[in-house]
């Protein structure tokens, strides 16, 4: 038996010809179908040169398994997502690497009802059946479908459904899909919009899906990757920038001066908007910075749920709780009426819905919330030993603590400011968050201080 080492906590993703291929994709395919003892699966890909092959290998696999496999060919995760329950099916593949180097690919997988994988909710079991690789014969009865148009036009109507056209401002905005798969999910989006007379006007950067990334991976959290989206924003006087990952899930904003938005303030912005529609909603929140998304939550008599960080943990919380909206300050967000799953496209739309309502930019609706609460960004540590960096920090650090939440990670409220510190799930780095009250000062000096304490080699 070969172990098999792209499975992570929550998807898979894997070094082409060191551990991911062909033949172990079609293992996975095979292991998925028996798992979920699945009838019908719908499958998807990103723009990857290797994503049809690997693709292929899975859709073999399902069919050797006598399973309806319904394929969307090119389409982002989120379409594979709302395409599961849209069909009925009874689980849904994903082959992308999202943001991964250009050597990496991988697969994200829900179950039916869109519902995600974890270990113990099913992804366990695909990993011991792919490693037994124990499948016998193909049984009869499995077929390929192409439902692309149909999934597409479904899809399309959903996301359209989240916006009140009537709500909408004239505004010009820059949307940088990366070459990524985001294009032509995105141009059919723009033309439903324009038959309903949207005031919308797009200047497109990087759109045509091109699996060579001409222009890089597309992962506009890099700061090295925002300035184009920054300087298009500048240039054309737009109102808004929307920049996309490689498989787009994620959604990025830079303001009508071209300046980058973190993400926990477009998850404060996103959660006001739904409290204003559905007051005393649920809004699930991610543990890395959390102070804005809280306070605006409060203020409009909502109700704040934290959830380990993670796609898997932020639906599985969702759906408990059944809030209407969670986001993570990864950027990504997740909304009820969306099968409880993320989509890179609803944010925008939200946005610039509610720029129209408020009549006011982009920059003006988060302002305040900034200077409320700065944070740190996300700071990524490589270290020989992250546990040993870990124990120095919680020695110094949490005796002194107000609060310790151990949800994911060691956050400790110092009381004007706080941190949280954890092991990536899908990478071997060591993540700092760090926020405070009203202090830019004093943010700078605590960062300052965790970092060497971090780095410091004994």
């Amino acid at each position: 038996m070969t172990a098999l080492t792209c499975f992570k906590a929550y998807d898979i993703r894997g070094r082409l010809g060191d551990n991911l291929d062909a033949g172990i994709a079609y293992r996975i395919g095979r292991g998925f179908a028996r798992a979920l003892d699945a009838r019908r699966v719908v499958i998807g890909r990103d723009i990857r040169q290797s994503s049809e092959e690997l693709s292929q290998a899975v859709r073999d696999a399902l069919i050797a398994e006598g399973v309806e496999v319904l394929d969307l060919g090119l389409c982002g995760t989120e379409e594979m997502y709302f395409a599961t329950s849209h069909f009925g099916a009874d689980g849904g593949i994903e082959v992308t690497a999202s943001h991964n180097p250009m050597d990496y690919n991988g697969m994200k997988m829900v179950g039916a009802g869109s519902a995600p994988l974890a270990g113990e909710t099913g992804l366990d079991a695909i990993h011991k059946l792919a490693e037994a690789d124990d499948f016998g014969a193909a049984k009869p009865g499995g077929v390929l479908r192409d439902v692309a148009a149909e999934a597409r036009a479904a899809y399309v109507d959903k996301v359209v459904s989240f916006v009140d056209i009537s709500a909408l401002r004239p505004l010009k905005i820059v949307v940088n899909s990366g070459n990524g798969a985001a294009g032509p999910s995105f141009d059919a989006i723009a033309a439903a919009l324009a038959e309903k007379d949207a005031p919308l006007a797009f200047i497109r950067l990087h759109h045509d899906a091109d699996g060579s990334f001409p222009n890089g991976i597309p992962n506009p959290l890099l700061p090295e990757n925002q300035p184009v989206t920054a300087q298009a924003v500048r240039k054309a006087k737009a109102d808004m920038g929307i920049a996309f990952d490689g498989d787009f899930d994620r959604c990025f904003f830079f303001d009508e001066t071209g300046a980058f938005i973190d993400g926990e303030y477009m998850v404060g912005l996103l959660a006001a908007a739904f409290l204003a529609r559905e007051p005393g909603a649920r809004i699930v929140h991610d543990p890395r910075v959390i102070w804005n998304t809280r306070d605006i939550v409060a203020a409009q008599g909502g109700t704040a749920i934290q959830s380990r960080t993670g796609h898997a943990f932020l639906k599985a919380a969702l759906r408990e709780h059944d809030a209407v909206y969670g986001g993570e300050m990864s950027a990504h967000h997740y909304f009820r009426d969306f099968v409880y799953c993320d989509s890179g496209m609803v944010p925008w739309l939200l946005v610039a819905e509610l720029m129209g309502r408020e009549d006011q930019p982009l920059s003006t609706l988060i302002r305040e919330r900034r200077a409320a609460f700065p944070s740190s960004g996300e700071i990524n540590f490589v270290l020989i030993d992250p546990d040993a960096a870990r124990a120095r920090v919680e020695a110094i650090y949490a005796p002194e603590a107000k609060a310790r939440d151990d949800t994911d990670g060691l956050s400790l409220d110092m009381g004007n400011w706080r941190f949280n510190l954890r092991a990536s799930n899908t990478e071997p780095l060591l993540r700092l968050n760090v926020e405070s009250r009203g202090s830019r000062k004093l943010l700078a000096r605590q960062v300052a201080a965790l970092r060497e304490v971090i780095e410091r080699e004994s």
